[in-house]
């Protein structure tokens, strides 16, 4: 169970995502993958399909209609369709 909030400065289209692990009892580790980039798609389809030709993705959710690519050192980035 988890609850995600976003923060803005109200004059840019950045935004912050928060995400409370409602469960979690221990302190987090960085290493859960908890702490990600995330970075919108104009044309969400044309990424996915550069990422897949580059074989990067490491992780789809379909229902949430979003995925992650490795950067070079391992870490997740969560790619997300723009609004």
């Amino acid at each position: 169970s988890f609850k995600i909030v976003y923060l803005g400065d109200g004059s840019s289209d950045f935004l912050l995502e928060l995400t409370w692990m409602r469960d979690q009892k221990e302190p987090y580790n960085l290493g859960d993958e908890e702490f990600h980039l995330a970075l919108t798609a104009d044309d969400f389809d044309k990424a996915h399909a550069l990422h897949e030709k580059m074989g990067c993705i490491c992780f789809e959710n379909h229902d949430m209609g979003i995925y992650f690519i490795n950067d070079p050192d391992g870490y997740w980035i969560e790619i997300i369709p723009a609004k």
